[in-house]
Protein backbone atom coordinates (compact mmCIF):
# COMPACT_ATOMS: atom_id res chain seq x y z
CA UNK A 1 0.00 0.00 0.00
CA UNK A 2 1.15 3.13 -0.45
CA UNK A 3 1.93 6.17 1.77
CA UNK A 4 -0.25 9.13 1.10
CA UNK A 5 1.21 12.20 0.77
CA UNK A 6 -0.67 14.64 2.83
CA UNK A 7 -0.75 18.09 0.71
CA UNK A 8 -2.51 19.77 3.53
CA UNK A 9 -0.19 18.85 6.20
CA UNK A 10 3.08 19.67 4.02
CA UNK A 11 1.40 23.20 2.72
CA UNK A 12 0.49 24.31 5.80
CA UNK A 13 4.03 23.94 7.16
CA UNK A 14 5.03 25.86 3.97
CA UNK A 15 2.76 28.69 4.88
CA UNK A 16 4.00 28.66 8.37
CA UNK A 17 7.54 29.34 7.34
CA UNK A 18 6.34 32.40 5.39
CA UNK A 19 4.21 33.56 7.93
CA UNK A 20 7.50 33.90 10.28
CA UNK A 21 9.61 35.76 7.29
CA UNK A 22 6.81 38.06 6.47
CA UNK A 23 7.13 38.63 10.02
CA UNK A 24 10.77 39.03 9.92
CA UNK A 25 10.46 41.72 6.90
CA UNK A 26 7.76 43.45 8.73
CA UNK A 27 10.34 44.18 11.35
CA UNK A 28 12.98 45.80 8.72
CA UNK A 29 9.90 47.76 7.36
CA UNK A 30 9.03 45.73 4.48
CA UNK A 31 5.37 44.92 3.70
CA UNK A 32 4.47 41.94 1.27
CA UNK A 33 2.06 43.08 -1.02
CA UNK A 34 -0.08 41.49 -3.80
CA UNK A 35 -2.26 42.52 -6.16
CA UNK A 36 -5.10 40.09 -7.55
CA UNK A 37 -6.57 40.85 -10.83
CA UNK A 38 -10.22 38.79 -11.85
CA UNK A 39 -11.52 40.01 -15.00
CA UNK A 40 -15.25 38.82 -15.98
CA UNK A 41 -17.37 36.09 -13.34
CA UNK A 42 -15.86 33.18 -13.92
CA UNK A 43 -17.50 30.92 -10.66
CA UNK A 44 -13.71 28.52 -10.78
CA UNK A 45 -11.88 31.70 -11.14
CA UNK A 46 -13.38 33.70 -7.87
CA UNK A 47 -13.17 30.49 -5.52
CA UNK A 48 -9.47 30.46 -6.49
CA UNK A 49 -9.36 34.43 -5.83
CA UNK A 50 -10.95 33.80 -2.43
CA UNK A 51 -8.54 31.42 -1.92
CA UNK A 52 -5.66 33.53 -2.25
CA UNK A 53 -6.35 36.94 -0.78
CA UNK A 54 -7.49 34.08 2.00
CA UNK A 55 -3.85 32.16 2.42
CA UNK A 56 -2.57 36.45 2.22
CA UNK A 57 -4.55 37.14 5.35
CA UNK A 58 -3.30 34.33 6.85
CA UNK A 59 0.59 34.82 6.77
CA UNK A 60 0.31 38.40 6.57
CA UNK A 61 0.84 39.62 3.31
CA UNK A 62 -1.75 42.63 2.23
CA UNK A 63 -3.34 42.03 -0.97
CA UNK A 64 -5.79 44.21 -3.54
CA UNK A 65 -8.01 43.15 -5.74
CA UNK A 66 -8.95 44.34 -8.84
CA UNK A 67 -12.63 42.77 -10.24
CA UNK A 68 -13.09 43.85 -13.72
CA UNK A 69 -16.04 43.34 -15.81
CA UNK A 70 -16.00 40.89 -18.49
CA UNK A 71 -16.55 43.91 -20.82
CA UNK A 72 -12.67 44.86 -19.85
CA UNK A 73 -10.40 46.11 -23.43
CA UNK A 74 -6.87 44.73 -23.54
CA UNK A 75 -5.62 48.49 -23.41
CA UNK A 76 -7.27 48.89 -20.01
CA UNK A 77 -6.13 45.58 -18.30
CA UNK A 78 -3.00 46.41 -19.95
CA UNK A 79 -2.95 49.97 -18.40
CA UNK A 80 -3.92 48.58 -14.98
CA UNK A 81 -0.38 46.36 -15.08
CA UNK A 82 1.74 49.27 -15.55
CA UNK A 83 -0.08 50.70 -12.98
CA UNK A 84 0.73 48.42 -10.31
CA UNK A 85 4.18 47.93 -11.71
CA UNK A 86 4.70 51.35 -10.65
CA UNK A 87 3.02 50.48 -7.20
CA UNK A 88 6.02 50.54 -4.63
CA UNK A 89 3.65 49.00 -2.22
CA UNK A 90 2.59 45.88 -4.25
CA UNK A 91 5.51 43.30 -4.64
CA UNK A 92 3.13 40.68 -6.75
CA UNK A 93 0.90 40.58 -9.46
CA UNK A 94 -1.13 38.18 -10.17
CA UNK A 95 -4.04 37.83 -12.83
CA UNK A 96 -6.59 35.27 -12.92
CA UNK A 97 -6.90 33.06 -15.99
CA UNK A 98 -8.46 32.25 -17.79
CA UNK A 99 -9.40 35.62 -18.94
CA UNK A 100 -12.52 36.43 -21.14
CA UNK A 101 -12.90 35.54 -25.04
CA UNK A 102 -11.12 38.88 -27.20
CA UNK A 103 -8.54 39.26 -24.16
CA UNK A 104 -4.84 38.04 -24.80
CA UNK A 105 -3.45 36.22 -21.82
CA UNK A 106 0.05 36.14 -23.07
CA UNK A 107 0.03 39.77 -23.97
CA UNK A 108 -0.86 40.52 -20.27
CA UNK A 109 1.77 38.61 -18.95
CA UNK A 110 4.75 39.61 -20.60
CA UNK A 111 3.60 43.75 -19.51
CA UNK A 112 3.96 42.22 -15.80
CA UNK A 113 7.40 42.95 -14.48
CA UNK A 114 8.78 39.82 -14.29
CA UNK A 115 10.38 40.93 -10.72
CA UNK A 116 6.40 40.93 -9.97
CA UNK A 117 5.35 37.97 -12.09
CA UNK A 118 4.92 35.74 -8.42
CA UNK A 119 3.27 32.88 -11.09
CA UNK A 120 6.83 32.70 -13.29
CA UNK A 121 4.72 32.73 -16.56
CA UNK A 122 6.99 35.52 -18.03
CA UNK A 123 9.31 35.03 -20.75
CA UNK A 124 12.19 36.15 -18.67
CA UNK A 125 11.52 33.80 -15.81
CA UNK A 126 10.61 30.76 -17.91
CA UNK A 127 14.14 31.56 -19.78
CA UNK A 128 15.53 31.92 -15.71
CA UNK A 129 13.97 27.93 -15.08
CA UNK A 130 15.32 26.86 -18.37
CA UNK A 131 19.36 27.93 -17.40
CA UNK A 132 18.79 26.91 -13.71
CA UNK A 133 19.06 30.72 -12.43
CA UNK A 134 15.54 31.61 -11.15
CA UNK A 135 14.08 33.69 -8.15
CA UNK A 136 10.46 32.57 -9.03
CA UNK A 137 8.91 29.02 -9.82
CA UNK A 138 5.58 28.29 -11.11
CA UNK A 139 3.30 27.13 -8.34
CA UNK A 140 2.13 24.28 -8.74
CA UNK A 141 5.92 22.44 -9.70
CA UNK A 142 7.69 24.07 -7.36
CA UNK A 143 4.49 22.24 -4.75
CA UNK A 144 5.86 19.12 -6.86
CA UNK A 145 9.12 19.44 -5.35
CA UNK A 146 8.41 20.91 -2.26
CA UNK A 147 6.43 17.63 -1.15
CA UNK A 148 9.24 15.18 -2.30
CA UNK A 149 11.44 16.94 -0.30
CA UNK A 150 9.52 16.97 2.76
CA UNK A 151 8.48 13.60 2.13
CA UNK A 152 12.21 12.51 2.23
CA UNK A 153 12.09 11.45 -1.79
CA UNK A 154 15.63 11.74 -3.16
CA UNK A 155 15.54 12.89 -7.05
CA UNK A 156 18.93 12.53 -7.75
CA UNK A 157 19.37 9.50 -10.43
CA UNK A 158 15.88 8.87 -10.62
CA UNK A 159 14.11 7.63 -13.50
CA UNK A 160 11.64 10.79 -13.56
CA UNK A 161 8.62 10.85 -16.04
CA UNK A 162 5.84 13.57 -16.72
CA UNK A 163 2.85 13.36 -18.25
CA UNK A 164 1.84 16.64 -19.42
CA UNK A 165 3.86 19.72 -21.62
CA UNK A 166 1.47 21.78 -20.98
CA UNK A 167 3.50 25.65 -20.09
CA UNK A 168 2.00 25.85 -16.39
CA UNK A 169 3.47 22.38 -15.53
CA UNK A 170 4.28 19.66 -17.49
CA UNK A 171 7.83 21.68 -19.22
CA UNK A 172 8.44 23.61 -15.67
CA UNK A 173 8.45 20.23 -13.86
CA UNK A 174 10.57 18.39 -16.36
CA UNK A 175 12.92 21.31 -15.92
CA UNK A 176 12.96 21.00 -12.45
CA UNK A 177 13.25 17.31 -11.95
CA UNK A 178 16.35 17.83 -14.20
CA UNK A 179 17.49 20.79 -11.60
CA UNK A 180 17.33 18.42 -9.36
CA UNK A 181 19.42 15.55 -11.07
CA UNK A 182 16.57 13.34 -12.48
CA UNK A 183 16.25 11.62 -15.56
CA UNK A 184 13.55 13.04 -16.94
CA UNK A 185 11.20 11.84 -19.98
CA UNK A 186 8.61 14.19 -20.96
CA UNK A 187 5.43 12.71 -22.30
CA UNK A 188 2.56 13.80 -24.18
CA UNK A 189 -0.11 12.98 -26.18
CA UNK A 190 1.61 12.03 -29.16
CA UNK A 191 3.84 9.84 -27.28
CA UNK A 192 4.62 6.24 -28.58
CA UNK A 193 4.21 3.18 -26.18
CA UNK A 194 2.71 5.06 -23.09
CA UNK A 195 2.55 2.13 -20.82
CA UNK A 196 5.84 1.16 -21.55
CA UNK A 197 7.77 4.47 -20.68
CA UNK A 198 5.46 5.33 -17.45
CA UNK A 199 6.72 1.51 -16.29
CA UNK A 200 10.07 3.11 -16.32
CA UNK A 201 9.79 6.01 -14.10
CA UNK A 202 10.66 6.06 -10.30
CA UNK A 203 8.95 9.56 -9.92
CA UNK A 204 5.58 9.71 -12.44
CA UNK A 205 4.39 12.83 -12.64
CA UNK A 206 0.86 13.48 -13.60
CA UNK A 207 -0.59 16.45 -15.65
CA UNK A 208 -2.35 15.26 -18.56
CA UNK A 209 -5.87 16.74 -17.26
CA UNK A 210 -7.70 13.20 -18.70
CA UNK A 211 -9.87 11.72 -15.31
CA UNK A 212 -8.13 8.46 -13.89
CA UNK A 213 -5.93 8.12 -17.01
CA UNK A 214 -3.28 6.67 -15.34
CA UNK A 215 -4.27 3.33 -14.50
CA UNK A 216 -2.24 0.37 -12.64
CA UNK A 217 -0.60 -1.56 -15.31
CA UNK A 218 1.09 1.73 -16.26
CA UNK A 219 2.87 2.38 -12.92
CA UNK A 220 6.00 0.29 -11.70
CA UNK A 221 6.02 -1.57 -8.44
CA UNK A 222 7.40 0.96 -6.02
CA UNK A 223 7.14 3.88 -8.07
CA UNK A 224 6.46 7.35 -6.36
CA UNK A 225 3.07 8.76 -8.10
CA UNK A 226 2.15 12.71 -8.13
CA UNK A 227 -0.62 14.02 -9.57
CA UNK A 228 -1.63 16.83 -10.48
CA UNK A 229 -4.79 16.35 -12.23
CA UNK A 230 -8.07 18.87 -11.25
CA UNK A 231 -10.85 16.26 -12.94
CA UNK A 232 -14.63 15.15 -12.75
CA UNK A 233 -15.53 11.29 -12.61
CA UNK A 234 -18.10 10.00 -14.31
CA UNK A 235 -20.42 10.86 -11.33
CA UNK A 236 -19.25 14.58 -11.15
CA UNK A 237 -16.71 14.37 -8.15
CA UNK A 238 -13.51 15.78 -7.91
CA UNK A 239 -10.95 13.41 -8.83
CA UNK A 240 -6.81 12.85 -10.30
CA UNK A 241 -5.53 11.90 -13.73
CA UNK A 242 -4.47 8.91 -11.43
CA UNK A 243 -7.19 5.99 -10.72
CA UNK A 244 -5.90 6.12 -6.99
CA UNK A 245 -7.81 3.02 -5.81
CA UNK A 246 -6.06 0.87 -8.37
CA UNK A 247 -2.80 2.55 -8.13
CA UNK A 248 -2.33 2.93 -5.10
CA UNK A 249 -1.41 -0.76 -3.87
CA UNK A 250 1.05 -0.22 -6.65
CA UNK A 251 2.70 2.91 -5.71
CA UNK A 252 5.34 3.31 -3.01
CA UNK A 253 4.01 7.40 -2.25
CA UNK A 254 1.04 9.03 -3.90
CA UNK A 255 -0.48 12.23 -3.74
CA UNK A 256 -4.45 12.20 -3.35
CA UNK A 257 -7.17 14.31 -5.20
CA UNK A 258 -8.32 16.45 -3.57
CA UNK A 259 -5.66 17.30 -0.65
CA UNK A 260 -2.69 16.39 -2.52
CA UNK A 261 -0.78 19.15 -4.92
CA UNK A 262 -3.53 21.40 -5.03
CA UNK A 263 -3.09 23.18 -1.50
CA UNK A 264 0.74 23.49 -2.31
CA UNK A 265 0.24 25.35 -5.28
CA UNK A 266 -1.17 28.74 -3.26
CA UNK A 267 1.47 27.73 -0.65
CA UNK A 268 3.79 28.23 -2.93
CA UNK A 269 2.46 31.26 -4.64
CA UNK A 270 2.74 33.10 -0.85
CA UNK A 271 6.19 32.03 -1.09
CA UNK A 272 7.15 33.75 -4.30
CA UNK A 273 5.32 36.86 -2.92
CA UNK A 274 8.05 36.88 -0.50
CA UNK A 275 10.57 36.88 -2.57
CA UNK A 276 9.46 39.44 -4.57
CA UNK A 277 9.41 41.51 -1.48
CA UNK A 278 12.70 40.52 -1.00
CA UNK A 279 14.23 40.73 -4.84
CA UNK A 280 12.16 44.35 -4.77
CA UNK A 281 14.04 45.50 -1.71
CA UNK A 282 17.54 44.64 -2.61
CA UNK A 283 17.50 41.29 -0.21
CA UNK A 284 18.58 37.86 -1.20
CA UNK A 285 16.47 35.64 -2.08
Amino acid sequence: MGIRIDGKAIAAAVRADVKSEVQALKEQGIFPGMAVVIVGDDPASRIYVNNKKKACAEVGIYSEEFALPASTTQEELIRLVHELNARKDIHGILVQSPLPVGLDEKAVVENIDPKKDVDAFHAINVGHIMIGDYHFLPCTPAGVIEMLERSGIAIEGKECVVLGRSNIVGKPMAMLLLHHNGTVTLCHSRTRNLPEITRRADILVAAIGKAKFVTADMVKPGAVVIDVGMDRDENGKLCGDVDYQAVEPVASYITPVPGGVGPMTIAMLMKNAVSAAKLQNGLPV
